[in-house]
């Protein structure tokens, strides 16, 4: 179990920091220009090749095997840690509180980026459906 635990503790990690990037210039540079929702709906697909790129380098790495479950106990570990990681965020980082963090997930106009967060963590599984090998 310690393999799938590090295999999802850097996917969501690095996952995490590629969105803190990429999050950062949309907010600075596309949602100006374009606005919240279609910001979001260019952000989400490259986060997903990301995810893509770096669920299979890290099931690769950490030797997490080719069946549902452990693939499953991966994709969940680490979307739970993503999630977390974004509330933690936005509480400590942001300052919002965390009622006003959790009910953000209601709005409609977040809806596209936590339908990625949620294919982020099934991707592992997606890996496995698809029958990519490292």
């Amino acid at each position: 179990m310690s393999r799938i635990a590090a295999a999802a503790a850097s996917y969501a990690g690095l996952i995490f920091a590629a969105g803190f990037v990429l999050g950062t210039l949309r907010v600075l540079v596309l949602v100006p220009r374009i606005g919240a929702v279609w910001a979001e709906a260019i952000e989400v697909p490259i986060m997903l090749a990301l995810s893509f790129l770096v669920a299979r380098w890290q099931v690769a790495r950490h030797g997490v095997p080719a069946r549902l479950p452990p693939r499953l106990a991966m994709g969940g570990v680490a979307f739970i840690l993503l999630m977390s990681a974004e509330i933690v965020l936005g509480v400590i980082g942001f300052g919002q509180p965390l009622a006003e963090v959790l009910t953000s997930y209601g709005d409609p106009r977040r809806w596209i980026g936590l339908g990625g967060q949620i294919v982020f963590g099934i991707m592992p599984v997606l890996l496995l459906l698809r029958g990519t090998r490292p």
